[in-house]
């Protein structure tokens, strides 16, 4: 069975991104910090996400040749949207001189999830292999943490206040008690924290 697990970059004031979305900051880490985020998507065996961050992804990594890209083109998605099939139609429209990326299909062929949040995740952990890694955006994420169905939570705290932004902790029943497995500190401030379930 494959434990889900919770990537997202936050600011040291609990924020996502900034009120209208903005993440500009989360790429001004260094490389260390890279490498250790690298690694980590290498580590799963599906990538899993909204269909707002799907389609923005969609349309960013195919053509990228951005150091995450092969692990982003690379590794099977699955896309949560009630549109159904019709969130694959949203394919990256690249210049003609613009080359794909190896992998680039499997954003075509993603799974598209449609059904209760709680069973299609269930199914999708029901596999065998490395664990499922579950990127955001805040809506998605909070849906995953209101219906306690992630088993760790990666979080990278990075050395910025926005002051107001996208939590995803908000609106909890009730306090999550969470066990603190790994941390590390990266040289311009960043601070990578897994966390489990207590």
């Amino acid at each position: 069975m494959r434990e889900l697990i919770l990537a997202m970059s936050m600011s040291l004031d609990g924020f996502v991104s900034g009120s209208a979305g903005e993440t500009e900051w989360i790429f001004s880490g260094d490389q260390e910090a890279i490498a250790w985020k690298l690694e980590k998507a290498w580590g799963a065996s599906l990538h899993i996400m909204g269909s707002r961050t799907f389609q923005g992804m969609a349309g960013f990594w195919p053509t990228s040749t951005n150091a995450f890209a092969p692990p982003m083109n690379q590794i099977p998605k699955a896309v949560f949207s009630k549109q159904g099939n019709a969130i694959l139609s949203a394919k990256a429209e690249s210049a003609p001189s613009t080359e794909l990326q190896p992998g680039a299909e499997s954003w075509a062929d993603a799974y598209v999830a449609s059904g209760n949040l709680a069973d299609e995740i269930s199914k999708l952990k029901a596999g065998e292999g490395k664990p499922i890694i579950a990127h955001g955006g805040a809506t998605f994420a909070r849906s995953l943490i209101a219906e306690d169905l992630v088993d760790q939570y990666m979080l990278t705290v990075y050395p910025l206040a926005l002051g107001q932004g996208l939590p995803i902790f908000s609106g909890l029943a009730q306090p999550r008690r969470l066990e603190l497995i790994s941390s590390r500190v990266f040289p311009k401030g960043s601070i990578a924290q897994i966390y489990r379930r207590a």
